[in-house]
């Protein structure tokens, strides 16, 4: 599990040569699945950002900081994506995977777990399956939006507990495997000054974007007696069974 602001700034591997670094994570706000890496292109492809499906991306080099990709340089090249200042529609997202013969993740990687299914380029025509209901909210409630919000962007929103503020966000953890994002890294600085907790964005009842806060179901009292959170530290499932146990919530696993 890592933090966004880690995986950020990661290069990324073509096999024919580097292509740019991570610089943003987008999810779906619905589910909190990692739906997008956006990759800045640098002087390669000058103002030109692409997007990859993060189950696109290899096993990560912790050393060098970079993730291998399984595609060609000049197949990113061609590939459809957005301008600078455009947002992603779903007609985009359509787009990227056709072009790569990919198989969307609304059919069938929507929630947890996050994007899955995809096909190499060349194989068999995709042939869409009978969308789980759920799926077939995501595909057609509103084509236009696909309700994508940026890791970066959430960075510093206030949380509010059921009495109270409690901190803002700091940062969000990543589960790599599934790419999901499982908990928002709370700083309590100032009200409750030395600490940080993770809450599950499972928990929120609700977010006002324009307001740039979340709102979790959990009390100021719960927060302030929570298993401490230490940046440094490997979270592990014993520590994840104690965050579930203290808060009152069924994992998600």
């Amino acid at each position: 599990m890592q933090r966004s602001s880690h995986i950020t700034g990661y290069q990324l591997r073509a096999k024919d040569g580097t292509i740019g670094r991570i610089e943003d994570l987008l999810f779906d706000e619905r589910h909190f699945g990692v739906r997008w890496v956006v990759i800045d292109t640098g002087t390669w492809l000058p103002g030109r950002k692409v997007l990859l499906p993060p189950n696109a991306l290899g096993a990560p080099d912790t050393r060098a900081r970079e993730y291998p990709v399984d595609l060609e340089k000049d197949q990113i090249k061609e590939a459809p994506g957005p301008a600078s200042d455009q947002p992603v529609s779903r007609q985009m997202e359509t787009d990227i995977y056709g072009y790569y013969g990919w198989t969307p993740y609304w059919y069938g990687g929507f929630g947890y777990p996050a994007p899955g299914g995809m096909v190499p380029a060349g194989a068999v025509p995709f042939t869409a399956p009978v969308l789980p209901e759920e799926a077939r909210d995501m595909e057609t409630s509103d084509p236009g939006d696909p309700k994508l919000r940026s890791a970066t962007e959430v960075t510093g929103y206030h949380v509010e507990a059921t009495d109270g503020t409690i901190g803002h966000i700091e940062d969000v953890m990543v589960d790599e495997t599934e790419w999901a994002i499982r908990y928002l890294m709370v700083d309590t600085k100032n009200w409750w000054p030395g600490k940080k907790v993770l809450i599950s964005p499972d928990w929120r009842r609700e977010i006002v974007w324009i307001e740039q806060k979340i709102y979790v179901d959990v009390t100021r009292d719960k927060v302030k007696n929570a298993p401490q959170f230490d940046p440094t530290m490997t979270i592990d499932r014993d520590y994840e069974d104690s965050i579930f146990a203290h808060f009152g919530f069924r994992p998600y696993w």
